[in-house]
């Protein structure tokens, strides 16, 4: 019999269980799966000819755009980066959940995130920590190489994984390194998980209060469910949190961590890096490196103490002075002065232009189209906001993601003015931002991080 809301079940006239209706209400909307049923095909509708590609491509389109749609402001951030990667190779990572496992999809979009994290960050570094069975390992150093790190992840690839995992050994193990990298540098920590235990030696918060003390942020990907350790390591140190909830998310939570994140920390006066250009050296026969004692034809000259080095972006391991070359420094710079969001253009103005500025792809006609397409389906356009040339979604994303600048921008007549004023091209960089050459002798030259 049921009284003001509450629900009494009688089990064999014996047991009586109360329980509470208007709770359970209030709880309703906690989880995704206790929502109410959306029917989100009843945005789908059909053109006159009886197709839904229309419709689809807009979708898609959608989805494309959305990660662009962030802050474009310039402000100040790191683009000296040192990332450690923490994978876990407990038997959690077997899973099949994620196809066609936990582990293959990992190491998969691993070798692409690192190409990608060169590319956005040419003179950054990355290196690898695996742990399993309440051990950690570290796969490579920090190193400018992406290579490098792809072998390792072939090679670990094809190992069986086992054990529980150990968060506190792999994150010490991480911490041991970062530590003496430059202060100029920013410090990061990018976790991996799947299992949800951990077997570690010690209390995990001293750890993590280490971590605070010493400027290092640690980013949290989970691949089975929030876990309040991870949580908390996350929100101490002023990082990232994400729970995967399949395989195209778990892409987009790992490629949120290329673009560098804001200084947080304040300083009272910009530091001078010194930084060394090197030449490139063409041997005739093997001569050892500096970096890893092994007989290798050609390499990079350093400017100061004439070490030969395999590959830049690096840090000589004779004088300690780092080691870029110009094209990677300038490329660096396009996440200080981003491409400012483009503008979606609506029906209504679609008229005005017929053909993307970029690629004279020819856009829909608004008066070839339905009144039902437009109403489910934007016009496909994206207008700059400066120079006001309108480009198609493939265009917008290619020139957000890889060229970094716009071309209407680029195609206008500078005007003459004073050289002591900003003039700002489509991507915000002033026309009188530092540059640094690459000097004929290969000297150091330095370069202001502020």
């Amino acid at each position: 019999m049921a009284t003001n809301g509450r629900r009494q079940i009688d089990e064999d006239d014996e047991d009586i269980i109360d329980v509470d209706d208007s709770s359970l209400q209030n709880n309703q909307a906690n989880y995704a799966w206790e929502e109410e049923y959306k029917r989100s095909w009843d945005v789908l509708q059909e053109d006159e000819h009886g197709s839904l590609a229309g419709v689809v491509n807009s979708l898609q389109q959608k989805a494309k755009r959305k990660r662009l749609l962030r802050d474009t402001d310039p402000i100040r951030r790191g683009i000296i980066r040192h990332l450690f990667i923490v994978i876990d190779l407990s038997s959690a990572m077997q899973e099949k959940d994620l196809r066609p496992s936990r582990l293959s999809l990992t190491f998969t979009y691993l070798e692409a995130f690192i190409a990608e994290f060169f590319d956005q960050n040419p003179i950054s570094q990355i290196g690898l920590v695996g742990t399993k069975d309440g051990l950690a390992e570290k796969l490579t150093e920090l190193s400018g190489n992406p290579t490098e790190h792809i072998r390792a992840l072939k090679l670990k690839k094809f190992q069986e994984s086992y054990g529980e995992p150990s968060l506190q050994n792999a994150l010490e193990l991480a911490r041991s390194s970062l530590i003496h990298v430059p202060a100029h540098g920013s410090r990061e920590i990018l976790v991996i998980m799947g299992s949800l235990t951990t077997t570690d030696p010690g209390n995990i918060h001293d750890t993590i209060a280490k971590l605070t003390q010493d400027n290092i942020r640690a980013s949290v990907i989970a691949l089975a469910a929030e876990v309040q350790v991870l949580k908390f390591l996350s929100t101490q140190t002023k990082g990232t949190f994400g729970v995967a909830m399949n395989e195209g998310h778990y892409r987009d939570l790992l490629f949120e961590v290329i673009p560098p994140t804001a200084v947080t920390t304040t300083k009272a006066a910009s530091n001078l890096v010194m930084m060394g250009f090197p030449s490139r050296s063409n041997e005739s026969a093997a001569t050892l490196c500096a970096c890893h004692g092994k007989l290798t034809l050609g390499g990079y000259i350093c400017p100061r103490c004439n070490a030969k080095l395999c590959d830049i972006p690096t840090e000589c391991d004779i004088c300690t002075l780092t080691l870029v070359s110009s094209p990677l420094l300038a490329r660096s710079y396009h996440h200080l002065f981003p491409v400012e969001n483009f503008i979606e253009v609506s029906w209504k103005d679609a008229g005005s232009t017929t053909a993307c500025f970029s690629c004279q792809k020819s856009f829909l006609s608004p008066h070839k189209t339905s009144i039902q397409i437009q109403a489910t389906t934007d016009a496909g356009r994206y207008q700059c906001k400066l120079c006001e040339k309108t480009f198609c979604a493939d265009c917008d994303l290619f020139i957000h993601d890889v060229l970094h600048n716009c071309p209407g921008c680029l195609s206008q007549p500078r005007p003459k003015t004073d050289p002591r004023r900003a003039v700002h091209n489509g991507a915000g960089t002033p026309s009188h931002a530092p540059v640094v050459p690459s000097p004929l002798s290969g000297g150091p030259s330095r370069m202001i991080l502020g």
